[in-house]
């Protein structure tokens, strides 16, 4: 999937040197990809998934930069904002980007799942 592929390479250069946060991203993603598509999630769906599963610890770096602190909550806060930009940058449509973005802004949070795709995503990082 060519926008996955220019999502991954951007949060490699995103997290470029810290070989940690971009293997837990590799593996998240990789879980979340067989998980959805074991479960046949439709195109849109796995989409949604795979790209959120991508960008999920995106606030990581903000949080540390602004808190010192990475906790999920602060992630959670500050992860929208430059997933929105990256997502939009690789040209993901509308619905999509604000769906990630809820994912994103809510990866940490484990009650009230509402779709496959939030479900999925909680595991395959519960997995790595």
């Amino acid at each position: 999937m060519e926008k996955i592929n220019a999502l991954i390479l951007d949060m490699i250069n995103y997290y470029s040197g810290d070989a940690r946060r971009i293997q837990h991203f590799l593996k998240v993603h990789a879980f979340a990809k067989l998980i959805g598509e074991a479960e046949k999630l439709d195109g849109e769906t796995l989409l949604t998934l795979e790209a959120a599963a991508v960008v999920h610890d995106i606030g990581i770096k903000p949080a540390e930069e602004k808190y010192g602190s990475s906790s999920g909550k602060l992630q959670e806060k500050e992860g929208p904002a430059p997933a929105r930009s990256m997502l939009r940058s690789n040209g993901f449509r509308e619905n999509t980007v604000e769906r990630v973005c809820f994912l994103v802004g809510h990866h940490h949070t484990y009650y009230g799942i509402d779709g496959m795709d939030y479900q999925i995503l909680v595991e395959a990082d519960f997995l790595v």
